[in-house]
């Protein structure tokens, strides 16, 4: 309980963060996204969750991944605890295992790739945790519950399947689409949000 509550005084800001957008999406994503007629494609937690990626990127950027990680579990404990409040239990615990297991792939990827191009790890970080995450989402929280199928058109070709899945699938989409978008206030923020290490040669000199 210390090291939690030293760590939350730390990084308040970013813990904050994490447990707004989390329970945010845990509500959003109840409810499909109605205009231009995508409701049976999308829910508005697919616009909204995508931020949680922003902010572990820039905790792994300033802080490591060690403290990053412990953000993450940190998010994932107070998140987890507010969603069985905000939304139904399965979403709830669907949320939970799918944000825990995304994040961390997302600060070990991040952290292996740090080293190139400014753009390339939370772009590629993002989205392997985003796909992983899907995943385990839209099983957890929908299969055998949701049990309305569609038919969807790609050509030529048609295809029937649960709504769910066509969710996840469309939730995917905008995730890629948003982890772009989400390069612009990263690469604004990054002569803010400084690497440890930079931070430690400023102040030794």
């Amino acid at each position: 309980m210390g090291r939690i509550t030293t760590l939350v005084s730390q990084l308040w800001l970013p813990v904050a963060a994490m447990a707004f957008v989390v329970v945010l999406s845990n509500v959003a994503v109840q409810y499909p996204f109605t205009p231009f007629g995508l409701g049976d494609y999308l829910t508005w937690g697919a616009f909204t969750y995508p931020v949680s990626f922003l902010v572990t990127d820039l905790t792994s950027r300033r802080y490591g991944a060690r403290l990053a990680r412990r953000l993450v579990i940190v998010g994932f404990v107070i998140a987890a605890a507010a969603s069985v409040i905000a939304a139904t239990p399965r979403i709830a615990v669907a949320s939970g295992s799918a944000f825990l297991v995304g994040q961390l792939l997302d600060v070990t990827v991040f952290n292996q790739l740090r080293r190139r191009a400014w753009w390339w790890a939370p772009l590629i970080g993002s989205l392997i945790g985003s796909a992983l995450d899907t995943v385990i989402f839209f099983s957890l929280a929908f299969a055998g519950v949701i049990t309305e199928v569609a038919t969807y058109g790609f050509g030529g070709l048609s295809v029937t399947a649960p709504v769910w899945m066509a969710w996840g699938v469309s939730d995917f989409a905008v995730k890629v689409a948003m982890a772009l978008l989400m390069l612009l206030p990263y690469g604004a923020l990054l002569g803010l949000v400084l690497p440890a290490e930079a931070v430690a040669r400023r102040r030794a000199v």
